[in-house]
């Protein structure tokens, strides 16, 4: 239960808390998007998220934050001592997909908005070990960016939905 906190972000260990029913993040509204491994969250039935507060959600289409579109080298970077307004995260230990260790390969982030538990479509970001990583990624949620992408200004996004008066 995380109603009304003031989160920033959602460290990706969350990943490993595969038994976890509930996610109730609502009314964070500093929170724009979500590790990509709160997919492994497999006993997720429920959540309740700010959507209005998401990169790219359906009604206001915010834009996602640029990312580096190549392959960036982890040699010379200490992968447990990073700038999240950077990489999005404090440390980066393995791969989102794989769960591979990532140490001495080539990190590789996108971001892939896809529908979590409930109604929920969610701004995933994906920190990969490889391109095969990248590439065996789910399609993302129909009415939203159809691939995996670095984000920025060069992103179309699908028009806003409508809002109701």
């Amino acid at each position: 239960m995380l109603y009304g906190s003031n989160l920033v972000r959602i460290p990706p260990e969350i990943g490993a808390m595969r038994s976890l029913e509930e996610f109730t993040p609502y009314t964070s509204y500093r929170v724009h998007w979500f590790p990509y491994e709160i997919t492994r969250c497999t006993g997720l039935q429920r959540s309740t998220v700010s959507t209005r507060a998401l990169y790219g959600n359906d009604k206001l289409r915010p834009p996602f934050p640029s990312l580096s579109a190549a392959a960036t080298s982890t040699q010379g970077i200490d992968l447990e001592d990073l700038d999240p307004g950077v990489w999005g995260a404090t440390v980066i230990r393995t791969c989102s997909v794989c769960d591979q260790h990532i140490e001495g390969a080539h990190l590789r982030q996108a971001w892939i908005s896809l529908r979590t538990s409930g109604a929920d479509v969610l701004p995933l970001l994906v920190n990969a070990c490889s391109t095969t990583c990248i590439e065996a990624l789910p399609v993302p949620t129909e009415g939203y960016v159809q691939m995996p992408h670095s984000g920025g200004p060069s992103v179309e996004q699908p028009p806003a939905r409508r809002q109701p008066r």
